[in-house]
């Protein structure tokens, strides 16, 4: 007998399909919650549930609740790296112009989605539908 069992962890599978039950409404909340167009809830359905859903995953199906208590430590500053390696980049990576750096491209593309008309929003490139050349951008 492993000792998740022994501990009292161990689940029948009507409590892995209760939970997989679960997962499966809390992703179809978020999946139809951008559709009402309201950014406060798309911003909770998305990232809210995402939490929500990732912390049902670990506590049921990783089973980290009775693992030793270093494998949460471990996991905790896994976390904290991947939060401190976004708020480290972000500045470079959601900038187009830096000190000594231009993202030519990002700035190229948004120019691209400024100016082009509003009805033609899912067809092909915008400059092939009406016969443009995208703008070159000069140093």
């Amino acid at each position: 007998m492993s000792d998740a069992h022994a501990e009292g962890g161990g689940h029948g599978v009507s409590h892995y399909t209760k939970i997989l039950g679960i997962l499966m409404v809390l992703a179809f909340v978020s999946y139809i919650g951008p559709m009402f167009g309201i950014k406060v809830l798309t911003l909770i359905t998305a990232f809210g549930i995402a939490v929500v859903k990732a912390y049902l995953v670990i506590k049921h199906f990783m089973h980290l609740t009775v693992e030793k208590r270093f494998v949460g430590y471990f996991l905790l500053v896994s976390v904290a790296f991947m939060v401190l390696f976004f708020f480290g980049t972000a500045a470079d990576v959601l900038n187009h112009r830096g000190r000594n750096w231009e993202n030519v491209s990002a700035q190229r593309e948004v120019h691209r989605a400024l100016t082009a008309p509003a009805e033609d929003h899912h067809g092909g490139e915008h400059g092939e539908a009406h016969g443009e050349e995208a703008p070159e951008a000069h140093h």
